[in-house]
């Protein structure tokens, strides 16, 4: 009975759990050092940095100082635990079970193929926002055709699943197959009915086990499907987002700043202010999605947002095309993050506690 006891208060690690520093109180505690000891990988941090502070610079006067010591140490080693030498106090993420373990996602830039006209293959419209006297319409109206004839759009796809992988990253790249055209399309606005999971769909009607779902799985599974038991599936999902073609190939973030693979994380901006720097021990996946068992310590600046990264949730810019796509679908594990500050500033949160 005892060890069944034990097993059952065990717990998990195949996520990339740990439990190394105690429970939290806040999703912000001010810690006095940071301990460390996984592989250090600071090298997307500048480009990153240097694109904050030139293309913002209401965001450079606020972080330049902070960015600059954190060169300096980078520039010094990068130990963790001699932050406070360099005048920067950190306070860890409680994470979503209070013993530090935060959330990290992934997203990406899809990559998809378009024409300008529609043909038999590419058949499927990708809109422009629409102007809706009063509620736009559902997906499954938009899929019927409400839509038609307003000159929204954009290009034709020949799949009714890269679109909405598209929507569902917010922004991609499209290549027109009719005059070898790249585009970025940015995020135009959606349609304001509520979004619905097609993997949580798939999963609860048993078609993927749920340990297995990501990215991959749906285009695998949908591949094995005729058009109409896709569309139906994709119309669980009533949301529908809208996008607008960029003079550029820059992917930006909400906080208006191009994001670097890496780098960059879509966070809470009630906790973590557009612009803010992040210690993060990122973990490390196999090709098969699985926790290898590693963590990289790794500096990343938030400058995105979603409407599901929600306190101890981060999500993970991967960069652009298939692979991308691939190593972000997997992404549903642990690491521990600190969230970076001069000594002298204010406490940016009135969530975070100081541990004695």
């Amino acid at each position: 009975m005892l060890i069944i006891g034990l097993a059952g208060c065990a717990k998990p690690t195949d996520r990339g759990q740990q439990y190394l520093d105690g429970s939290f109180d806040e999703v912000l505690n001010q810690v006095p050092v940071v301990e460390s000891d996984k592989a250090r990988d600071y090298s997307q941090f500048s480009q990153q940095m240097i694109l904050v502070t030139d293309r913002s610079p209401s965001m450079a006067g606020r972080y330049q100082d902070l960015y600059r010591q954190v060169e300096s140490w980078v520039e010094q080693g990068g130990d963790p635990a001699q932050l406070g030498n360099y005048g920067i106090q950190t306070a860890q993420m409680g994470g979503g079970d209070s013993y530090g373990n935060v959330m990290f996602t992934g997203y990406f830039s899809p990559v998809i193929e378009l024409r300008h006209e529609q043909d038999e293959t590419f058949r499927y419209p990708v809109y422009a926002m629409p102007t809706c006297e009063e509620a736009c319409p559902t997906r499954a109206e938009i899929y019927a055709g409400a839509l038609q004839g307003q000159g929204l759009e954009l290009g034709y796809s020949a799949s009714m699943l890269d679109i909405f992988m598209m929507e569902v990253q917010g922004s991609g790249f499209v290549h027109y197959d009719d005059n070898d055209q790249l585009q970025y399309f940015a995020y135009n606005g959606k349609n304001g009915h509520p979004y619905v999971s097609i993997g949580k769909v798939l999963i609860e009607q048993g078609e993927v086990p749920r340990d297995k779902m990501s990215l991959k799985a749906i285009d695998e599974w949908v591949k094995l499907q005729d058009e109409e038991t896709v569309r139906e599936l994709l119309e669980q999902n009533p949301s529908y987002v809208f996008f607008k073609p960029q003079d550029n190939l820059d992917v930006m973030g909400t906080a208006g700043i191009p994001l670097q693979a890496h780098a960059s994380v879509a966070a809470d901006r009630d906790y973590l202010p557009m612009g803010s720097v992040l210690l993060a021990e990122v973990p490390q996946l196999d090709s098969e999605g699985n926790w290898n068992g590693q963590h990289v310590l790794k500096l990343l600046i938030a400058l995105d947002t979603g409407g599901a990264v929600k306190k101890n949730h981060l999500d993970l810019y991967h960069g652009m095309g298939t692979q991308a796509g691939i190593d972000a679908g997997h992404y549903k594990h642990f690491g521990r993050v600190w969230k970076l500050d001069l000594q002298e500033s204010a406490v940016e949160s009135p969530s975070l506690s100081v541990e004695q």
